[in-house]
């Protein structure tokens, strides 16, 4: 994701971004300034700064002629993140319960959304995960299952390649994984392909008998992994 559209993920437009990026990268300017170096229309220009001031993404310098400076990136960022933090804290607070929670079999698409729904699921575990994924996709979630392992939880991983993962019970497969494979708390249950951008889709559940039937198939595999290693050191 390139920077202007990573900074529209922080309320910012793509040409307040833009201009932004160019504060950070030039100093305090005029609006004069920002058109010439950016193309944008001196009016644009101006309306531009005094909607990133409005933002909290610049600061005002009275004199001669206004400038505006840049509020430094990490304090910006810093700042949004807090405010959505207290957000999210009075929308929790507010927000109808639900009477009951969706049961049955959810198909989730998008690899950004099953990404998303994997952390969730490794930071809402309480007891233990399995985890069956390729290694060329397990350090995408590297942060998380440490920490889960952190904090105690028995974490077994299914991997196709070597991969550190302190704190966690590691199996190497013989074989290349092409799907992922994941329970947590004997509870929860979510398989299929993560791959694909927005072709990727899984099914998530809470079902007994799907549950059920992924964690043998874990366990099946394990069994066979670990017997492979036992014949390995026969011979």
């Amino acid at each position: 994701m390139e920077l202007v559209e990573l900074l529209m993920n922080f309320s910012l437009t793509r040409q307040e971004a833009t201009v932004y990026i160019a504060l950070n990268a030039e100093g305090a300017l005029t609006g004069y300034e920002v058109s010439k170096i950016t193309g944008i229309s001196r009016s644009n220009a101006y309306t531009t700064l005094a909607s990133l001031a409005e933002k909290g993404a610049a600061l005002t310098i009275e004199g001669a002629a206004t400038r505006y400076a840049p509020l430094p990136p990490g304090e910006f960022c810093q700042n949004k993140v807090r405010l959505l933090s207290q957000m999210q804290d009075q929308i929790l607070g507010a927000m109808p319960v639900s009477r009951e929670e969706t049961e049955g079999y959810i198909t989730i698409k998008g690899e950004k959304h099953i990404e998303d729904k994997i952390r969730n699921m490794i930071g809402s575990a309480q007891q233990r995960l399995y985890l069956s994924l390729s290694a060329s996709i397990l350090p995408r979630f590297r942060e998380e299952l440490e920490s889960a392992a952190a904090r105690g939880l028995k974490v077994v991983v299914i991997t196709d390649a070597p991969a550190g993962l302190p704190g966690a019970l590691l199996h190497i497969s013989g074989s290349a994984l092409k799907q992922i494979r994941l329970i947590t708390d004997s509870a929860t249950v979510l398989t299929g392909e993560i791959s694909g951008g927005e072709d990727a889709a899984c099914l998530y559940s809470k079902k007994k008998n799907l549950v059920d039937l992924i964690k043998d198939s874990i366990k099946n595999e394990i069994k066979l992994i670990e017997l492979s290693k036992e014949g390995e050191m026969r011979t």
